[in-house]
């Protein structure tokens, strides 16, 4: 493997020919001949622009054969690399695959390589779309690659090249295994293009490549094309967040620092409410740094943009909600970006965009609302908005007739939509369980998107001023440009069942044994193999020391430490049997009763006022549920009342004398307790304490130790004139060989983890017949056509034939439950679901899944861990069944309550599932095939069938 770093155009610069000797000359004048006859140079005459080194570097990389992982910066021109090998493959008469994280990715290359190219040699292949497959040149998502490796698709014959562009999704916990997959499946002939953001252990990732498919360069280019400059808007006034200086460290803007610690030092509103009082200086120096201090308003913030030329801007919100919000304030505030023509321009292009919608749809789905912010310029982005409203709002701005675009932090996930300026309203958002610091992987991602190449001579990353914001937080996040690459990679039932059809159970193992998760797993045990190194040598130096020459020490010094732990076990087993017996003698106190405390601040004569028993009320003092034991309360011949504590009895107590407590005591009282405690000495005083006896010790009459002790002086190492010096020796090596077998426990739990869970699943399957030894029985090959979270559950419902006999909206009802997760669970109360057939087949997948759950349990095998079934979840079944039996959208939406863009997501991730269970249900006796065809021929219709390709 080759590393290359490359920091900007001026690491090639061309040398002056005119201080060459003509040999000299002669031999450049060859080099540039050689170059004129490669592929990069027909390559590039196809672009008005030069490339980059980094670009230059990884295309010459792929031309010499060699595989590439280039890691650049969001916009850098990561995808021209990505294009030469598509022309690379076309010169060689090859097929080239281009794989996508997102369809909206793969829609976005499969139009840029088709204005290129021509439609008759590229094709495209997601989840819901397949266009020309067998053209030389396929955009695809990563899954249907996976899923036509596994099925040895006839496809792959002549595939030269794959690229895998943003091939950090790996990280991904969801859906990142499938990028390692087809990263290990691929066949050695194919050359593998990775392109990724920065990360920080691009080197750890391509020492990975090289070990799973060969040669393969990294290209790491920090270098960004257009320079991005970083503020803070507080108020009316826009702060440079770092310093202007020279040299790479730069200092944190003073003036923001110290904006930041006036702010800080300002009392609050809540400190004023709690009765702080101001003097009138102290309130004006507070108005005058209000009046120019705030966090400025959504409208104000475009406005500030627009005067000062930074749009088009893009403003994350990470809310889909406050995208919403945000675009009706500056609705409401009268904001408009656009002129006459470029509201005629957009209107246009909406109508042509949306001519497919029946009008009465459009009005459900807002349409007449979006279309004035488009008017206007301004425009929201999100998962929740329908996919062709989404698609147009990308269009216009790329056109730049929408130049306000307030998105949730899916729209950095690699859509091509630059701009000049990025806005981020907070440095905090919801993960899914807690509000949480974005991470400056998330922030680099998120900047990325300013600076608009080959348009803009510099982007520009706004933060809003929010309270207690830190600028060294700020700026920690603006300079860490990198975040490392974690493997998400866990085995699936379905990939179990497909390696071992393919290559048996042993292969397998070893297959999975080069995953990345395994190769950094593997690579966080070094330390500590290198540590079990060190203490090896040391425990054979320690062995040596200890060497007595009257016989083996290692044996007797065994001897000397299992008698002390035999007398630290009888010792512990005895400070426990007081314990209890000292609890006890507390159990049995009464209100009343003298005592006397053996020890602890209170020790001495005291009278109990309260047994402190651990359940409700005694004599009117509130007990309480002590796990320690009782807690007595008590007053002592000081005048304290005080609740003890075990710890001050580690012996039992005994009533010395008992007295009447008046009825009218009052602990709080100091008179009351003086005269009390006055009463106490006068009845007690003159007691003394018993004293405990001392018992015969347990080792006394404790055979092993008697025994041990014999062995002991028996000996012959007993007699040694330097036995304490050996012993000392003995016992460090005793401690090391403790820590070592600690450190191996470790390397255990680390090494061979994916295998080990490859082998627990593989159990489990053949327990439950899927696998016999390296066959894959008939219910293991429907397994393997079987692609998704819920696989397993999936197949037993096929096996014990839960879906036969329903209709097709009711199979799409059921099979809505293998594909929905609500966004936020909500356990209050039970979603409505389809009555009859459907409804007792709903209940028949809930307790196959709790039987598998429980033989997951069994067989160890975690959700936790990113392996294992979770439960069906029914929150969609309902509007799932509707949209099958032909309701209208409005009713649909109504009753799901749901936005248009998570209703038609939903729909085509059933309709996948639909198809992939009609391909493997049996075909003999079983209607469950027939459904579940119509059922995706009902689904897919109005706003759920249109795609914007093909």
């Amino acid at each position: 493997m080759i590393v290359r770093l490359s920091v900007g155009p001026g690491t090639l610069e061309s040398t002056m020919t005119e201080d060459l000797s003509p040999a000299e000359r002669y031999a450049a004048s060859r080099k540039r001949a050689a170059e004129q006859a490669t592929a990069l140079a027909s390559f590039r005459e196809m672009y008005d622009f030069g490339l980059d080194p980094f670009q230059i570097e990884a295309c010459q990389a792929l031309e010499a054969g060699k595989g590439v992982l280039v890691a650049a910066p969001t916009g850098s021109g990561k995808t021209i690399v990505g294009e030469f090998a598509v022309h690379l493959a076309l010169l060689q008469g090859k097929k080239c695959f281009y794989t996508t994280p997102i369809k909206a990715l793969s829609n976005q290359k499969y139009a840029d390589l088709c204005r290129r190219y021509g439609a008759d040699k590229v094709g495209l292949l997601t989840g819901d779309n397949s266009v020309n497959s067998e053209a030389p040149v396929v955009v695809m998502t990563t899954e249907v690659l996976r899923n036509m490796l596994y099925a040895g698709s006839q496809t792959l014959l002549g595939l030269g090249h794959v690229v895998m562009d943003e091939v950090h999704y790996l990280s991904d916990r969801f859906r990142g295994a499938v990028w390692e997959e087809v990263i290990i499946h691929l066949p050695a002939s194919v050359t593998l293009v990775s392109l990724s953001a920065t990360v920080s252990n691009a080197e750890e990732f391509g020492d990975w490549l090289d070990t799973v498919r060969g040669d393969t360069e990294v290209i790491v280019s920090e270098h960004r094309p257009v320079p991005l400059f970083q503020h803070v808007l507080a108020g009316r006034r826009m702060y440079d967040l770092f310093e202007e200086g020279e040299g790479h460290k730069k200092a944190v803007n003073p003036d923001l620092v110290r904006l930041a610690r006036m702010e800080a030092a300002r009392p609050s509103y809540q400190d004023r409410r709690r009765g702080r009082s101001m003097r009138e200086a102290d309130r004006e120096r507070e108005r005058r740094q209000r009046s120019r201090v705030w966090t400025p308003g959504r409208p104000e913030v475009i406005e500030r943009l627009d005067a000062e030329g930074l749009l088009p801007a893009i403003t994350f919100i990470f809310s889909r909600a406050g995208c919403e919000a945000a675009v009706q304030q500056c609705l409401y505030a009268g904001l408009r970006l656009n002129d006459e023509e470029a509201r005629e321009q957009v209107r246009a292009l909406v109508e042509e965009r949306t001519a497919h919608i029946v009008p009465e749809d459009l009005h459900v789905l807002g349409y007449y609302e979006w279309l004035e912010g488009l008017e206007r310029g301004i425009a929201a982005h999100h998962a929740g908005m329908l996919p062709t409203f989404k698609e147009v709002v990308e269009e216009l701005f790329v056109r730049g007739l929408v130049k306000a675009v307030f998105a949730t932090e899916t729209l950095a996930l690699g859509i091509n939509m630059p701009a000049r300026s990025v806005v981020l309203e907070k440095l905090v958002k919801w993960n899914g369980e807690q509000h949480a610091d974005i991470t400056p992987g998330e922030y680099t991602q998120l900047t990325g998107r300013a600076g608009r190449r080959g348009i803009d001579v510099e982007g520009h990353a706004v933060v809003l001023w929010q309270r207690a914001m830190s600028p060294e937080h700020l700026a920690g996040l603006a300079g860490t440009r990198t975040y490392p690459l974690r493997s998400s990679f866990r085995p699936s039932y379905n990939m179990a069942v497909n390696l071992v059809e393919q290559f048996g159970r042993h292969r397998s193992r070893e297959l999975l044994e080069t995953s990345f998760a395994q190769f950094q797993a593997d690579r966080s045990v070094v330390g500590i193999s290198r540590q079990v190194q060190r203490n090896e040598e040391g425990l054979a130096g320690y062995q040596a020391s200890m060497t007595c020459h009257l016989g083996d020490f290692e044996e007797y010094a065994r001897l000397r430490r299992e008698l002390k732990d035999r007398e630290t076990e009888l010792a512990r087993q005895g400070a426990h049997q007081r314990r209890a017996e000292a609890a006890t003698s507390l159990e049995k106190l009464r209100p009343g009763d003298v005592i006397h405390v053996p020890t602890g601040k209170y020790a001495g004569l005291a009278l109990v006022l309260d047994p402190g028993l651990p359940a409700g009320r005694s004599n009117g003092h509130r007990g309480f549920d002590h796990q320690d034991g009782p807690r007595p309360l008590v007053l002592t011949a000081e005048r304290q009342v005080k609740r003890l504590a075990s710890m001050d009895f580690p012996v039992p107590v005994e009533p010395l004398d008992r007295m009447r407590i008046p009825k009218t005591f009052n602990p709080r009282s100091p008179q009351s307790r003086r005269d009390l405690a006055s009463a106490l000495r006068s009845k007690a005083g003159h007691i003394p304490p018993e004293r405990a006896r001392k018992k015969r010790s347990q080792a006394a009459d404790d055979r092993e130790i008697a025994r041990l002790r014999t062995a002991l002086r028996a000996h012959p190492c007993h007699g040694c004139d330097d036995r304490e010096d050996h012993a000392r020796w003995a016992e460090r090596y005793h401690r090391l060989l403790r820590d070592t077998s600690q450190l191996e426990r470790r390397i255990e739990g680390r090494t061979n983890t994916i295998a080990r869970t490859f082998d627990r699943i593989v159990a489990l399957l053949t327990e439950l017949d899927y696998l016999r030894g390296n066959e894959v029985t008939e219910h293991g090959r429907r397994l393997a056509r079987l692609y998704g979270e819920l696989d397993l559950l999936a197949s037993e419902c096929l096996r014990e034939g839960v879906w036969e006999g329903l209709a097709p909206a009711e199979l799409a009802a059921c099979v809505s439950a293998l594909v929905y997760e609500a966004r936020l669970s909500d356990d209050a109360m039970a979603p409505k679901v389809p009555s009859g057939k459907a409804k007792a087949a709903l209940g028949e997948m809930v307790r196959i899944w709790g039987r598998l759950d429980g033989l997951e349990e069994d067989f160890r095998i975690s959700q936790t861990e990113g392996v294992g079934q979770r439960e069906p979840d029914l929150g969609f079944a309902w509007a799932a069944y509707m949209w099958a039996s032909g309701k209208g959208l409005d009713e649909v939406l109504r009753e799901a309550e749901m936005p248009a863009g998570d209703f038609v997501r939903w729909c085509k991730q059933v309709i996948d599932v639909l198809g992939q269970i009609s391909a493997a249900a049996p075909r003999e006796d079983s209607t469950v095939a027939k459904a579940a065809r119509k059922a995706v021929d009902q689904l897919l219709r109005g706003v759920v069938a249109y795609s914007s390709v093909g």
